[in-house]
């Protein structure tokens, strides 16, 4: 009895050892990689009985520059010289909410999601891996400066951090400068030294209420908007003018 407890012991150690050498041994997602998205998303073609289906699929534990980032467009280059138009096999736990296969593939005993961080195409995910001997593969592949690692300081933004950036609401300085005035402002009478210069402005405009031509009313509120607003694109063609058409009218 004890003899055989040992036997059994040993055989499920040897069976478990084998199947950490062979992530694939009990059983993977296989097929041909047909499309590449970026360097950590694919499309796969899988073999099903009565034909074949794409399968979208996202690389665990990795995180690639995005492809307008810099590094991005060379990551996804990476990616296809590896798998693009070869048979591999997914080691899956599942799917996200967009329905991609979320996995490690493999092509042979390749592990390509490896391969990417030790080339320095890829960030190791942090928020979602625990694979902690990537982070060795990673900090290994900075010490080398290899591939995106290359790159300036300041250039070297980790996907999850620029796509964050990406999503905020872009400012043009036009109106960053419009919006810095201050948002009420009413028009004081003109002096007697401002008449002889200029025709009187209204007392009742206000700033921050109307930024194009198209949303005044009149010259004298153009050019309130213009120069006690600040806002400059009113006057197109730089000659001191706001909205050519109200004004040419007016005079």
């Amino acid at each position: 009895m004890g003899r055989w407890r040992f036997g059994s012991l040993g055989f499920l150690l040897i069976a478990s050892i084998g199947a950490a050498g062979n992530p694939c041994a009990n059983g993977c997602v296989q097929g041909t990689i047909v499309g590449i998205a970026d360097g950590d998303t694919v499309t796969l073609l899988v073999d099903e009985v009565g034909g074949k289906r794409q399968q979208r699929v996202r690389l665990t534990d990795i995180d690639t520059p995005e492809r307008a980032q810099p590094w991005g467009s060379r990551a996804r280059q990476a990616l296809a010289d590896k798998v693009f138009r070869r048979a591999v096999q997914v080691a899956s736990g599942g799917e996200d909410r967009y329905g991609r296969l979320l996995g490690r593939i493999y092509l042979g005993v390749r592990d390509i999601n490896r391969e990417m961080v030790r080339e320095g195409h890829a960030w190791v995910y942090r928020r979602y891996s625990s694979d902690h001997s990537l982070l060795q593969d990673e900090d290994a592949a900075r010490v080398r400066r290899a591939g995106l690692w290359s790159l300036p300081d300041a250039e070297r933004v980790p996907p999850w951090e620029w796509r964050r950036g990406a999503r905020k609401p872009k400012t043009s300085t036009a109106t960053a400068a419009e919006s810095s005035a201050p948002r009420r402002v009413v028009a004081a009478p003109a002096s007697p030294g401002q008449l002889a210069l200029a025709p009187a402005l209204p007392a009742m405009f206000a700033c921050g209420d109307k930024h194009t031509c198209g949303e005044m009313t009149s010259c004298d509120e153009a050019r309130f908007h213009q120069e006690k607003c600040g806002v400059t694109r009113l006057d197109g063609d730089g000659d001191g003018t706001p909205c050519e058409r109200l004004c040419r009218d007016a005079e």
